[in-house]
């Protein structure tokens, strides 16, 4: 099974979702919060993650909606 994380990237001034692997995006958006909203049921449903871009296309956040690569670790006892 492919991973299909989500990523929220800046197209034209707007804010796209696009499924990994994919040729088109999912969806365009104006804000980069609507963005993300949008993204996350897909990401819900198959498990991956939400991988946010900043203006300048960089990675700048993660959120994992299923198999956690990186899970916190509980210090309590």
């Amino acid at each position: 099974m492919s991973k299909k994380e989500r990523h929220v990237v800046p197209q034209d001034g707007q804010w796209a979702v696009r499924v990994s692997g994919a040729s088109r995006v999912s969806s365009v958006h104006d804000t980069q919060g609507e963005a993300i909203k949008a993204a996350i049921p897909g990401a819900k449903r198959d498990r991956t993650e939400v991988v946010i871009h900043g203006r300048d296309g960089k990675i700048r956040d993660k959120d994992s909606y299923g198999n956690d690569p990186c899970p916190p670790k509980d210090t309590r006892h």
